[in-house]
């Protein structure tokens, strides 16, 4: 059959600022999906939140953007929102940007990943005889926030050794997205290992572009799909960081799951935190974690899953970072943190203009701006020596 796996995830209002849903509205969602799985809607679905956004994961036979599916996920959200609103919760309907989303949500603020694949796993099936993905979710960034750790793992052989083995060493394309094109999804495709250099080079720049999606190119099956869009671009104003969703197969012809999380050891520095305006280290931390850090410090779970042949979910899951192995990481990553904010707004501490997520910053630069003169101006040349001239 084909199967897809939808990641819808918004911030819909959280405790005492942005922290984390309340459980009123995490049982909310759960029994939606428990609802949606009843009628035959779904065929499994999962709830969880990372930081203050709520995600529900789920596995059904409609295809990408689906009206029904999506529309489910936009329900379960206003439900959730109006509980945010009712108990005095911060942010209440924060990524909920239109009154009613046109046919799927995309563009509408929640953000969206999905993967439609042939899931069959009987025992003909040589390519892919078992489905294992992970979930990854991120709060306080933007979606270029996984622009190295993923290009590494499906692109270097220094982090993923498999890239060497029959099944992958032909290697990925990716498609590159310019998420400063607002006119509609404007992308590139280039694969690994030719194009090495040239994805470098465009992934270098994290507020700008983004990967949106991967594939093998032994088996031309999908490996990953990110939530690239940027809310400041839908709004037009601040509305909060992207907090980008990302669904990605693994092991067989597929990097595994280590492979996959070994590039989040080095907690790199993205744009996020507070007021979606400074440059601070990614942390790994445990599904469900709060924002209750010294910093709004950008903040990154994952989950693991296998998925039967009907399409169900495990009976159990795999928190990949809610380990012990993670802990020196995470001790990394406050320290980073603590040395960035305490060079505060000066230089590399913060986005450039351009990029502060907040309109007022900009507004009050351009103000300032319209108010310089120029005190002691250079004549051109050729009104220089035309002044010289007539002196003589």
């Amino acid at each position: 059959m084909r199967l897809t796996l939808s990641i819808i995830k918004a911030d819909v209002g959280s405790i005492g600022g942005h922290t984390k849903p309340s459980q009123e509205m995490m049982d909310s969602v759960k029994s939606d999906v428990e609802h949606a799985k009843e009628k035959g809607l779904l065929i499994d679905g999962f709830v969880s939140h990372t930081g203050d956004d709520i995600a529900i994961m789920m596995s059904h036979t409609r295809g990408p953007d689906d009206h029904d599916v999506h529309q489910f996920a936009w329900d379960s959200f206003i439900t959730a929102t109006g509980i945010a609103q009712r108990t005095g919760l911060y942010g209440a309907g924060q990524d909920l940007l239109v009154d009613a989303p046109s046919g799927n949500v995309r563009g509408a603020g929640p953000a969206v990943a999905e993967l439609e694949f042939e899931h069959d796993l009987s025992k003909s099936n040589k390519v892919r005889p078992a489905e294992s993905f992970t979930l990854f979710a991120a709060d306080k960034c933007g979606p270029g926030a996984y622009n190295l750790p993923l290009f590494l793992a499906f692109a270097d052989p220094m982090y993923c050794a498999g890239l060497m083995l029959p099944k992958l060493i032909k290697g990925f394309r990716f498609r590159i997205i310019d998420m400063d094109n607002v006119k509609g999804d404007s992308i590139i495709e280039l694969n690994a290992p030719e194009d090495y250099y040239r994805i470098s080079i465009l992934l270098r720049d994290n507020e700008r572009f983004a990967i949106e999606s991967i594939h093998s190119r032994t088996y031309d099956e999908p490996a990953m799909a990110l939530s690239a869009q940027r809310l400041h671009n839908i709004a037009g104003t601040y509305t909060g960081k992207d907090d980008p969703v990302a669904l990605v197969r693994n092991q067989g012809i597929f990097p595994a799951p280590e492979e996959i999380l070994s590039p989040f050891a080095k907690a790199h520095y993205v744009g996020g935190d507070a007021r979606g305006s400074h440059v601070m280290p990614l942390m790994p931390v445990a599904l469900n974690t709060a924002v209750t850090g010294m910093y709004c410090i950008p903040l990154v779970s994952c989950v693991g899953f296998s998925v039967d042949a009907a399409g169900r979910f495990s009976d159990s899951w795999i928190d990949m970072f809610d380990n012990v192995a993670w802990d020196q990481v995470r001790w990394k990553a406050q320290e980073k943190a603590q040395e960035m904010r305490s060079q505060g707004w000066s230089g590399a501490a913060m986005l450039p203009y351009t990029e502060l997520e907040y309109s007022g910053f900009r507004n009050i630069v351009e103000d300032l701006i319209s108010n310089f003169s120029i005190q002691d101006g250079h004549k051109p040349a050729e009104e220089a020596a035309a002044a010289v001239e007539q002196a003589g």
